[in-house]
């Protein structure tokens, strides 16, 4: 089959959606990849027919801070400026990553067949659970049960008008208002950073989280026989701000050795015990004693996968979210609000504690419970 992948340029969703293509490759399929500009260069030199999706750019008219208005008024502009590509390509499937909802547009307007691709948990409200980004875990008995139906009451204005905003946009390009959506959604997540529901989506898939290192090149560790500790400075617009430099000052003499993974120029006066760069995270992982993060979920997973706990350092966005999940798993300390001295403290308490790193090798077996994500699309069409 030929398959077009959609997402945008945000490392979080941009990585996955290569990752997928090749897989599509790697299983004999054919993968075209639309995804913002930084990444179609490096895509290509990884084999993959990569080409810039038109339409990212915000229009005057946009409003980026209203996150139902960017999702949907933006994503039916890019849907707009997809059909043409993608009647030249003459693709069987779309992949449309779930931010980048103009993918899955584009590809109904054309009556093309198309997958959600949500590079993270399901988000979907459930009525088994807290509203998602709350960090709660679902309540017990009857207070607990009250407390989640009024806290899904007082967020049920925001998803209406998620809806509306979404009918609008749908109507604004000539497409029915009601939304029937994809034909089945890649989750790609670990099952240990699922949360049971209730009313799981018969069409939801849980495959595993969808990895891909942007670089081959490895970092040296610092000399020395200390813990290796990983920090990795969240790619997310949401993210902490800081988390490198507090995590040096709070881990100064601690005998530990710091690596700094980062896609951005990294520090020049880092001191010797440390090291800063852009390198392989598989590597470093592989390595690592514990990790410093925002949580995000692109190096959660690939953390709890490696079988290294985490310190989290929360921002906005799902990292909140995530990061409860994985401390309620038992992988993870959450540090809010972020100093030297808490992200030092969280650091040293990791180490000395053998449970985290037991718990994260636990939430790295749950990973053979998954669904290949090719397989998924194959079944959509047959």
């Amino acid at each position: 089959m030929r398959v077009a992948v959609v997402a945008g340029p945000d490392p979080g969703h941009a990585f996955p959606a290569i990752a997928l293509c090749l897989k599509f490759e790697a299983a004999g399929d054919e993968a075209v990849l639309f995804t913002g500009t930084r990444w179609v260069e490096t895509a290509r030199a990884a084999g993959i027919d990569a080409r810039p999706l038109r339409g990212l750019t915000p229009r005057p008219e946009d409003d980026d801070m209203d996150a139902g208005q960017r999702i949907h008024s933006r994503a039916a502009f890019i849907a707009t400026e997809l059909v043409p590509d993608l009647r030249g390509i003459d693709v069987d499937l779309v992949v449309s990553d779930i931010l980048t909802a103009g993918g899955g547009l584009a590809a109904e307007s054309l009556g093309i067949a198309w997958v959600e691709l949500s590079p993270h948990p399901l988000y979907a409200p459930s009525k088994g659970l807290p509203p998602i980004g709350s960090g709660l875990a679902p309540g017990t008995g009857i207070r607990g049960r009250l407390r989640d139906t009024f806290m899904r009451a007082a967020t049920g204005r925001s998803i209406a008008q998620g809806k509306a905003q979404r009918s609008a946009a749908r109507v604004g390009i000539g497409l029915p208002a009601e939304d029937p959506g994809p034909a089945a959604r890649l989750i790609a997540t670990i099952p240990a950073l699922e949360v049971p529901r209730p009313d799981w989506p018969i069409e939801a898939h849980v495959v595993g989280p969808l990895l891909w290192e942007p670089t081959e090149d490895v970092l040296d560790l610092p000399l020395g026989s200390g813990p290796v500790v990983v920090v990795a400075p969240s790619t997310a617009f949401t993210g902490a701000d800081g988390m490198l430099e507090m995590a040096l000052q709070g881990l100064d003499g601690s005998g530990t050795r710091v690596v700094a993974s980062m896609l951005d120029e990294p520090p020049a006066d880092l001191p010797s015990w440390a090291a800063a760069g852009l390198g392989r995270q598989d590597d470093l992982l592989s390595q690592a004693d514990v990790v410093v993060c925002g949580s995000g979920h692109g190096l959660l997973a690939k953390s709890l996968l490696h079988g290294v706990p985490v310190v989290a350092v929360p921002g906005g966005g799902d990292q909140w979210e995530l990061a409860n999940r994985a401390a309620r798993q038992g992988s993870a300390v959450i540090v809010r609000p972020a100093s030297p001295e808490s992200i030092g403290d969280a650091v040293r308490r990791v180490l000395a504690d053998p449970s985290f790193a037991h718990a994260a090798s636990a939430a790295a077996a749950s990973s053979g419970r998954v669904e290949d994500p090719v397989a998924v699309c194959r079944a959509v069409l047959a």
